[in-house]
């Protein structure tokens, strides 16, 4: 990662996040001065922060895209979740007491673009500011419920039980279409599976009468039950 200065486009990119979104003009015009920041250029395939180190910063990815994963018990790399800019992450882990280490490692996509701020001005501002201790609280807790949801995906064994999850968490109350936010590639890494299992999987479902597929659109059709899925 190489230090950069920090632009007017930049800045604007920080106040799209949630956490700044919202802010009074005033907030706002003041707000870089009360934090100690970095930015950065990130290069592809860097590695931004790793698994198991303290969490002592705030970090936003302001440009690019970052992978999370996770190295399980046996020594498995896990894919977690994508990081899409702009957007704040581990901010869970920034305040806690217990145990703050980070339960995953971050890496670069693509040429990205990283502002952090150190933990002690993060939270400075955040007790002075009851807005942004209000948004900031709502990020952990969106956080929260993406890990478990994480969780339950993984939760199953076998290929079909891990899609059909996957489906009935991105669907939308009402409707019987699913939008897929991954190609397949991805998706195949979202549920640790291989691709070519995933795809003959998709395949067969379809032969079965219990999807049809238009591209990245998923339609449920019939025998597939959410409760048999959701924890």
């Amino acid at each position: 990662m190489e230090k950069i200065t920090c632009t007017d486009e930049h800045k604007e990119l920080l106040f799209k996040i949630p956490l700044f979104r919202d802010l009074p003009l005033n907030v706002k015009s003041t707000l870089l001065d009360r934090l100690d920041f970095q930015v950065y250029h990130v290069g592809k395939k860097d590695e931004v922060a790793r698994q198991g180190t303290p969490c002592k910063r705030l970090y936003v990815l302001l440009q690019g895209k970052l992978k999370a994963d996770i190295i399980d018990g046996a020594g498995n790399e896990v894919m977690i979740e994508y990081i899409i800019a702009p957007r704040a992450f581990a901010t869970p882990h920034l305040f806690n007491t217990v145990d703050n280490r980070l339960p995953v490692t971050f890496t670069a996509l693509e040429d990205s673009v990283l502002f952090t701020a150190s933990k002690e001005s993060t939270f400075k501002l955040i007790s002075e500011e009851p807005n942004i201790l209000r948004s900031f609280l709502c990020i952990t807790g969106n956080c929260n419920k993406c890990t478990v949801s994480r969780l339950n995906v993984l939760s199953h064994k076998n290929i079909r039980d891990r899609f059909v999850t996957y489906l009935f968490e991105h669907k939308r109350t009402g409707s019987p279409l699913i939008v897929i936010m991954h190609n397949q590639v991805q998706l195949a890494e979202y549920l640790n599976v291989t691709r070519p299992a995933l795809s003959k999987e998709i395949n067969k479902m379809i032969k079965e009468g219990l999807i049809k597929q238009e591209g990245k659109t998923i339609e449920l059709l019939k025998g597939i039950h959410p409760e048999n899925y959701m924890v």
